[in-house]
């Protein structure tokens, strides 16, 4: 979809024009080298294959306050009045961004997009306030909205969780704001809502009712599964794991976790995972394995794009620039036939040591060149015959009609202890993992 770029009353970046392709060649930061919108990469253009999202928070909110220091950033949308002139004055700042990046997609939590009030009914009126404004810059602009959520883990009563409180009232009040959350995701035409349990676990198990903060966790689910779909929103719901931090154990721990959750309780008709990359690496796995722990349970749904630090025990939400990363999730996802409503979301933030305002586009501008040559590369690989070969051959056995008839569940074990008796000891079979992973950079620097 052709997008229009905006600007309102006041224009945030006028030293920067809309974001083009120049091609490899360029030496100009502010151009793409890699992402060609409308290049066409196995049948589908880039744009179409990628689907990338700003996020509203670390981008417009994000000042690089760190839990040693204050922000190092001051932004010009933090004009003088209160709350609500604040939000309209960001909100104006975040469609210029947005469409002078050229993104087709964004994605807000309720509270980055308008300020809570003193009351249940205050919030829900600041929100649709600036839910009117966002309409009226999607329709102007050409942007749409890849998924919302609801804030259900800053605000000090959500210390203890939000739908895993101990506390009725608690629950009910996050109840009230993923209400709210999910109206205004419909109203904007959002084909996704998250939930990101940010404080659904518990910091002492032995204070803790693990069971039934877990049935209250589905139940709170199913109820916002129902109210969604009562009122239009035929998107996905997502989940998005992450093991800990803040609570020291996460219900949502990993992929596996919470694919084990939704089919237990019944939610993964509607429900699918989020992956995030830095999350996948606090929980000791690879951004590739959480990715293809989803696709073979069919639960892929979108990605949160980043990588965290080695070197830093934390969540640090840097941009994704790790070659070896982006490959991998590309080929992963096209594999699987590719995004069906997700897309590539950049939850990342500026480091705290970067504070020019043309450091916002350099950062995404960036992401955005890795993941593009991350899906020319993954194409390849996807479409490689020596790679297809190497690990078909490790399962070449499972093609005789003894193997078959394990598959389908034709076989005893006592089948299986008669064919072993029979065969003897088996010839040793290399993995070949040596050339597979020569092959994969051969792949990466054709």
């Amino acid at each position: 979809m052709k997008r229009t770029p905006f600007v309102g009353d006041r224009e945030y970046f006028p030293q920067i024009g809309r974001i083009q392709y120049e091609g490899p060649e360029s030496d100009n930061p502010l151009a793409f080298k890699a992402y060609n919108p409308m290049e066409l990469v196995g049948g589908k253009t880039m744009e179409e294959h990628l689907r990338f999202a700003v996020c509203y928070w670390h981008t417009f909110w994000g000042s690089g306050a760190d839990p040693f220091g204050p922000g190092t950033r001051a932004f010009p949308w933090q004009v003088d009045g209160d709350a609500m002139t604040q939000a309209r004055a960001r909100i104006d700042a975040a469609f210029e961004f947005f469409t002078k990046l050229d993104v087709p997609f964004y994605c807000f939590h309720d509270r980055d997009l308008a300020p809570e009030g003193a009351s249940v009914a205050e919030s829900e009126k600041n929100l649709q306030t600036m839910v009117a404004l966002a309409k009226e810059r999607q329709q102007a602009s050409g942007m749409r909205l890849l998924w919302g959520t609801a804030n259900l883990f800053s605000h000090p009563r959500y210390m203890n969780g939000a739908a895993t409180n101990p506390d009725l009232a608690v629950v009910a009040l996050a109840g009230a704001q993923v209400k709210a959350a999910l109206d205004a995701t419909v109203e904007l035409g959002g084909v996704n809502y998250v939930f990101w349990g940010g404080r659904e676990g518990y910091s002492c198990l032995f204070n803790t009712d693990t069971r039934k903060e877990l049935d209250h966790f589905a139940r709170f689910l199913e109820l916002a599964r129902d109210y969604g779909r009562s009122i239009g929103f035929e998107g996905t719901f997502l989940i998005e794991p992450k093991p800990m931090e803040p609570m020291k154990h996460q219900y949502d721990f990993d992929a596996q976790t919470v694919i084990g959750f939704l089919r237990h309780h019944g939610l993964d008709g509607d429900f699918k995972l989020n992956i995030e990359a830095n999350h996948a690496t606090l929980a000791g796995h690879s951004f590739a394995h959480e990715l293809q722990m989803c696709v073979d349970a069919g639960l892929l749904g979108s990605i949160d794009a980043n990588r965290g630090n080695p070197q830093n025990g934390w969540d640090t939400d840097q941009f994704p620039l790790d070659m070896n990363d982006c490959v991998a999730a590309m080929a992963i996802v096209l594999a699987s036939g590719g995004f069906q409503n997700g897309g590539l979301n950049f939850d990342a933030k500026l480091r705290r040591e970067s504070t020019d305002l043309e450091d916002l586009f350099l950062a995404h501008i960036g992401g955005m060149d890795a993941f593009a040559r991350g899906l020319v590369i993954a194409e390849r690989m996807v479409k490689d015959p020596v790679l297809g070969r190497l690990r078909g051959d490790r399962y070449k056995s499972f093609e005789s009609d003894l193997g078959q008839r394990f598959e389908s569940g034709q076989l005893g074990l006592a089948d299986l202890r008669n064919f072993a008796a029979g065969y003897g000891e088996p010839e040793r079979q290399s993995g070949k993992q040596e050339q597979l992973e020569n092959r994969m950079n051969d792949l990466m620097f054709a």
